[in-house]
Formats: C-alpha cells, sequence, structure tokens
C-alpha cells in the first residue's frame, strides 16, 4: 500500500518570510540607529572645534583694517570652517539630529532653482522636469532640502558618466498611495518628488548598503560616502520615507515622500550684514573651555559685560547671585549632569522672565524644540560668527 498525505503550508511559510523580512529591517535599523549616534556624537563635537576656530577669526577680522593683507587669509578660514560646518551637517542630517529653520516651503522652487545651477556645470545631462503646478507644501529646513536634491542630482550623475537624461517629477499623494511597501506610512498627505537617471544602476547587494554612511562606489577622492547616508537621515527627521528602485544597466529610480504642510507660507526677513553693537549683561554657560574662552572674548567685544560658568549647576548659582545685573543667559544644551533643559527649568524658577538663547552643535529640532516650547527665547547652531551672535543677542533682548 501506498499512503500520500499532503498539507498546504503556504500561510506558513508567507508567516516565515514575513518574520525572516522583519527581522533583517530590525537588525538594519539597529545598526543604523548605532552608525547615528557616532555619528552624531562625532559632529557636535566637531561643531565645538569649530566654534572655537571661527570665533578667533572673528576676533582678528575685527581688530584689522581691511587693507592688512591677512584679511584674505582670516577669510579663507572663515570659509573653511563654513566648509567643515556643512560637513558636520551631513553627518547631523544622518543622525536625525533635527531640522535646522523650519517653515513651509514649495519643493517644485528648490527643484528648480537647483536643476538651474546643476544643468550649468553638467551639460552632459538632459534635465526633465514634471512638477505638479498645484504641488503643496511641506515643513521643512529649505537648506537640507536643498541638500536632498542635490545629492541627488550628484549621484544621478555620477552613474552617467557618458551623459544621459535626469527626469524630476513632484506629486501630490496620500498613505493609500504608498501603501505595500517596507513600510507603514502614516495616516495624511505627502508631496511625492521623483528622481531618475538613466544610469549604469545598482545590484542588490549595493541598494542595501546606499543609506549606510561613508560606503561609496567611487574611486578614491570621488565621495565621502555621506551624500545619500544625509538624505536618509534627513528625510527621516522630517518625518519622510524614501524608496529606491534600481536594476543593473536600467537606471535607478529615488521615490521621496515628505508630509504636507498645514502652515501658511511666510515671506523671509532680510537679515543684516553689520555686527550689531549693544550693551548690558550676559551670562554665557558651556562646558567646552575653548568655547567658553572665546564666546565670552565675542560678548565682550560686542559690548556686553559677560559671566561665565562651566557646568549647569554652576550657571544656576551665578545666575541666582546676579539675575539683577543679567539681561541674557547663552545657554549649551548638551552638558554632562545637568543639561541645557533642566538649567533653563531651574533658571525659570529662579525668574519666571529670564531671556535665555539657547546654543548647540545640534540643531533646532527635536530636544531644543521642546526648550523652546517651554518659553526658551531663540536658538544659535554653532559653530558662528561674532556678526550672527550680535544679531541674536540684539534679537533676543529686543523682544
Amino acid at each position: 500500500s501506498i499512503l500520500a498525505i499532503f498539507r498546504d503550508i503556504s500561510e506558513r511559510k508567507q508567516a516565515e518570510d514575513e518574520k525572516t523580512i522583519l527581522k533583517t529591517q530590525f537588525i538594519k535599523a539597529q545598526k543604523l540607529e548605532a552608525i547615528g549616534t557616532l555619528a552624531g556624537g562625532i559632529a557636535h563635537d566637531f561643531n565645538n572645534l569649530l566654534m572655537s576656530i571661527q570665533g578667533n577669526a572673528s576676533l582678528m577680522l575685527d581688530d584689522l583694517d581691511s587693507s592688512d593683507p591677512n584679511v584674505t587669509s582670516l577669510i579663507n578660514i572663515e570659509n573653511a570652517v563654513q566648509s567643515g560646518a556643512k560637513l558636520t551637517q551631513q553627518l547631523l542630517g544622518y543622525a536625525r539630529k533635527g531640522k535646522y529653520v523650519v517653515s513651509p516651503i514649495c519643493l517644485n522652487h528648490i527643484i528648480k532653482e537647483t536643476a538651474g545651477v546643476f544643468s550649468r556645470t553638467r551639460k552632459e545631462i538632459s534635465i526633465q522636469c514634471q512638477l505638479d503646478e498645484e504641488l503643496s507644501l511641506i515643513d521643512a529646513d529649505e537648506g537640507q532640502m536643498e541638500q536632498i536634491v542635490l545629492n541627488l542630482f550628484v549621484n544621478a550623475s555620477d552613474a552617467m558618466r557618458g551623459g544621459g537624461d535626469l527626469i524630476l517629477s513632484t506629486h501630490n499623494v496620500t498613505d493609500e498611495d504608498m501603501r505595500g511597501r517596507l513600510y507603514n506610512p502614516n495616516a495624511g498627505n505627502y508631496v511625492k518628488l521623483t528622481v531618475a537617471d538613466t544610469g549604469i544602476g545598482m545590484d542588490q547587494d549595493t541598494q542595501e548598503r546606499i543609506f549606510d554612511p561613508f560606503f561609496t562606489t567611487k574611486e578614491m577622492g570621488r565621495g565621502t560616502g555621506l551624500g545619500l547616508a544625509s538624505v536618509y537621515g534627513i528625510i527621516k527627521s522630517h518625518g519622510g520615507y524614501i524608496d529606491v528602485d534600481s536594476e543593473e544597466g536600467q537606471g535607478t529610480t529615488f521615490s521621496i515622500f515628505l508630509p504636507v504642510s498645514d502652515k501658511e507660507r511666510h515671506k523671509k526677513n532680510k537679515s543684516t550684514k553689520h555686527i550689531i553693537k549693544g550693551s548690558g549683561t550676559i551670562l554665557l554657560v558651556d562646558d567646552e573651555e575653548q568655547v567658553l574662552e572665546v564666546g565670552s572674548k565675542l560678548i565682550e567685544r560686542i559690548g556686553y559685560k559677560v559671566f561665565v560658568a562651566e557646568s549647569g549647576s554652576e550657571a544656576i548659582d551665578v545666575y541666582n547671585e546676579n539675575k539683577a545685573k543679567i539681561d541674557l543667559v547663552i545657554l549649551d544644551m548638551i552638558m554632562p549632569q545637568m543639561g541645557g533643559g533642566e538649567t533653563y527649568d531651574k533658571m525659570k524658577m529662579i525668574d519666571s522672565k529670564v531671556k535665555v538663547l539657547l546654543s548647540s552643535g545640534y540643531s533646532i529640532d527635536g530636544e531644543a524644540a521642546e526648550i523652546i516650547k517651554r518659553g526658551c527665547n531663540s536658538f544659535i547652531q554653532k559653530p558662528f560668527s561674532m556678526k550672527d551672535l550680535s544679531v541674536k543677542i540684539d534679537e533676543v533682548l529686543a523682544n
């Protein structure tokens, strides 16, 4: 006799496959989170180092006559500092350490401007724009959105060394249009940006690693491996999603989804080009000795008297003893034992009308945004110049 038994295990196999996919995603998410934490820490410390260089350059420039031959060298130093700051912004973007200056913006405007500049430098590439004229606004940092678009353009260009087509499109979509992907999008309306090229494409192994920091397929000296990593981090920090589809020899398509804004767009205020002098007394709080030293000199040069404190607890003591004299507190956000948030809350208990300018190597989003919501007056990101600092101080004291 022969006894044959058949059992349908399709559902079990599907469940096992889904479990394997989820496990892989979880491990990758943990790895990216760990690398992001490291990248964020490096960027924060590097910004403090840049703050010392920028501050001393500002002081020396203020001492020199414009005809002095050293002025050009100092301006070059400041430009190098800004280049370094942009690199740390890429690291902070990957580490998801927040957005910088968030406002309702139209992505079409950024795409048109960036594509116009890019096309003049890469004439062998044909750029085609298919932009929805009724595109909704998004809440985003304009500089970071420009960084995303430019990084995707450069990535596409490198995949089309002999020339090709770069197709850009935007659409209004909903979370329903994003179903069936590896993530579950939050319910709501989104703006979709698609960047497609006719380049060499990527194999599956490369696609799985393209968002890892410092991973690059370019030869030595042609890339840092931070471009797509920062794109990924910036999009995540804006509550968005990114997909990539590619085949070897068939080109690559990046699809980005960003939540629609519920605010109206406002015009920007023009910034001043001059140092704004003032008078009064400022308490500078920072755990980095070099930042404290150069910061106090910048404040004095602008015209203010200055108290300094190297920790949150010391700042509380100094403020408690001199609150009648102190007009403003410049408070570092990241400090050991007692951070900027806790320090601010305790100062608020001493004087509910205390004016505080929060300072950090990180951006205004995340923890800084929470402190701002609790009543902190404003925020300035390191590294900042004497002019930037003078404008912020004047802005806070004027209000």
